[in-house]
């Protein structure tokens, strides 16, 4: 993967704030949409989640995780040569009361300040989400196949 995609890689993750998140509940797939921080690096993607969500409580008991991030369709020209990530990975609770959890809660702030209230909330927590591999579709017949160090590449 050459320095060209990946900087394209880190602008559409960078400028996209939704993400369909895929979890396994009662070994089913369940597919949801969520909204997301992304870390400096352009490696973890932070989520708030509530815990009375059907999503959450599938992380909880498995945190392996799909994350797809994907332009959105202008109706003009063909929507299959849309740029899109597919990431796999696991998504795990940043403990309350950290010094983490509050770096973290500020950007996820930044980006979503109505959310505030959220964080009033007791059930809902933060996760970060790292990737371990991706496909990346750029544009039609520019697909790449990302291993753990692309996404430390991405934030350079």
């Amino acid at each position: 993967m050459d320095s060209s995609a990946l900087h394209s890689l880190a602008a559409l993750l960078r400028s996209q704030r939704a993400a369909a998140l895929g979890v396994i509940r009662d070994e089913t797939p369940l597919v949801t949409l969520v909204v997301y921080a992304l870390a400096p690096n352009n490696a973890t993607f932070y989520l708030h989640l509530s815990g009375l969500a059907w999503h959450t409580r599938a992380l909880r008991a498995n945190p392996r995780a799909g994350l797809m991030v994907a332009y959105p369709d202008t109706n003009s020209g063909d929507p299959q040569t849309l740029a899109r990530v597919s990431l796999q990975g696991e998504a795990w609770p940043i403990p309350k009361a950290t010094a983490e959890f509050e770096a973290i809660k500020r950007l996820y702030l930044a980006r979503f300040p109505a959310a505030e209230r959220n964080f009033e909330l007791t059930d809902f927590d933060l996760y970060a989400f790292t990737p371990h591999t991706a496909r990346y579709v750029a544009d039609f017949g520019k697909i790449y196949t990302l291993e753990r160090e692309h996404f430390q590449l991405l934030g350079k």
